[in-house]
């Protein structure tokens, strides 16, 4: 009911036939990460041909390559430059990083609160985009389920680090906090 695209899939020339592929033929909703997005950097236009919600969740690094920008200038006007991807390719765009950014189609905008540095290290990305993916799968709709998955994911990191410092912790670390979190949400409720 969701699909999850590019975690560790490579940059071969057949599998960016296959990302393309599937883009133009998917009726479900999709999170488009890590070389699944470097995937369909040189040919983005294929995002506004994508007929599902698209949930895009690049580093500075994988925004530079889609905008054919310099990190330093993607850093430099973030919400900006989220805002007007998301809108010109219909897309949720969620740009990771310090107060990772979320920017609807519509307009709507969000920018996480949680998190830490000790997030920024290999497979916290994915994880992330298999929260969001989880979310679109239980029915939640794309930019909801982003705005959910980033506050999580970066609410993860922050208890995790809290009780192994964020030199220390590692992305399953994080996982493991995510059930005393959703306790948590649901005595709220």
């Amino acid at each position: 009911s969701s699909c999850l695209l590019g975690c560790g899939i490579g940059m071969d020339s057949a599998t960016v036939n296959a990302v393309e592929t599937l883009l133009r033929q998917i009726k479900i909703p999709t999170v488009l990460d890590a070389d699944g997005i470097n995937a369909v950097a040189a040919h983005k236009d294929i995002l506004k041909t994508v007929q599902a919600p698209l949930v895009l969740t690049p580093h500075p690094g994988e925004m530079a390559r889609l905008t054919g920008m310099t990190i330093a200038q993607v850093q430099a006007s973030r919400p900006a430059l989220a805002a007007e991807f998301a809108a010109q390719y219909g897309v949720v765009l969620v740009l990771k990083g310090h107060h990772t950014v979320i920017a609807a189609p519509d307009g709507r905008q969000w920018v996480n609160p949680t998190g830490n540095a000790g997030m920024a290290r290999g497979g916290s990305g994915d994880l992330l985009a298999g929260m969001i993916a989880a979310f679109l799968a239980q029915g939640m709709d794309a930019a909801n389920a982003a705005v959910l998955g980033v506050w999580l994911h970066g609410a993860a990191g922050d208890c995790c680090a809290k009780k192994r410092s964020q030199t220390a912790m590692l992305p399953h670390e994080m996982l493991e906090e995510l059930p005393g979190l959703f306790l948590n949400l649901e005595k709220q409720d």
